[in-house]
């Protein structure tokens, strides 16, 4: 009685816990939802919680409907998520069952390489000058190539690392099985490495895609003189920049009627937009997110 008594005493407590500490995580994200849906104006007042007391679309409108690069904005920036988490997830793989065969003589040196850039790097100028020389500028593989800041690349020193303890955990023999029906590296790696690298392939898959689509500083420094290359992102933060040098902004409106708007509630409208795609993505990769996280916690 008492072990049972103390174990739902613990199960009250800690749901109890959990759901306090969801709904601290979650609240943030619905009021900002339920401004972005409210009236600017009588947003100011304050006041307003669970849902917008008075309901209006005017702050969504005035985004698309300011900027005319918006749907361009928008392709380049699905574009270049999909193109740039397939091609580095990719390309890190690849490189990562290379790194995990010890039949490689020089894995150990190209191992080392890969981590000292992760704490070395030659700095911005270094970096503009070469992606000038390397005639990358206002050219859309600026955004696939090369790493940038928040953005991995085609290859991310972290990611390898990560991606090459899951591989070295998968068990030898299934490859020489393979070898020995007369399976080439690329069919080894088809057929057996990369199936069985679901979990963490979709973890570091999530990681990147949500580091190409909040991504801007690139399109800032080496894409703002090509409007056909600009991003969603950057758009965004231009419209931030605007909106925040004003107090109080005035623009027609649906019905050529005056509509108030104010720059907290465009940076609140701005948030729901730029989030609401991640949001629609992780749940079909959320079954593979905590296994992958935990690769090579557990040794035995």
């Amino acid at each position: 009685m008492n072990r049972r008594f103390g174990s739902r005493t613990f199960d009250i407590i800690n749901i109890s816990f959990f759901v306090i500490v969801g709904f601290l995580t979650l609240y943030p994200f619905w009021n900002i939802l339920v401004l972005s849906f409210n009236d600017a104006t009588d947003a100011m007042t304050g006041g307003i919680y669970l849902w917008p007391r008075e309901f209006s679309l005017s702050c969504y409108q005035y985004i698309f409907t300011s900027d005319k690069n918006l749907p361009i904005a928008f392709f380049n920036s699905v574009l270049r998520t999909v193109l740039g988490t397939a091609l580095s997830v990719l390309s890190t793989t690849l490189v990562s069952y290379v790194l995990s065969r010890k039949d490689f003589v020089a894995r150990r040196l190209f191992s080392t390489l890969f981590i000292i850039s992760m704490y070395f790097s030659g700095g911005l100028i270094p970096f503009y000058i070469l992606i000038k020389q390397l005639h990358l500028m206002n050219n859309f593989l600026v955004y696939i190539i090369p790493p940038f800041m928040s953005t991995p690349g085609l290859i991310s020193a972290f990611y390898l690392i990560i991606m090459r303890t899951f591989i070295q955990d998968i068990p030898p023999s299934l490859q020489e099985a393979a070898s020995v029906d007369g399976a080439n590296d690329f069919q080894i790696f088809a057929k057996i490495i990369f199936p069985l690298c679901k979990p963490v392939v979709a973890t570091i898959a999530l990681f990147i895609a949500v580091a190409q689509w909040s991504s801007w500083q690139d399109t800032y420094f080496f894409t703002s003189m090509s409007p056909n290359l600009t991003t969603l992102q950057f758009e965004m933060v231009k419209i931030i920049t605007q909106a925040s040098s004003l107090t109080n902004m005035q623009y027609v409106g649906p019905g050529a009627s005056q509509v108030s708007i104010t720059p907290t509630a465009i940076q609140d409208c701005i948030i729901i937009i730029a989030t609401v795609p991640i949001l629609v993505i992780y749940p079909f990769l959320q079954k593979y997110f905590v296994t992958g996280l935990t690769i090579g916690a557990v040794k035995e």
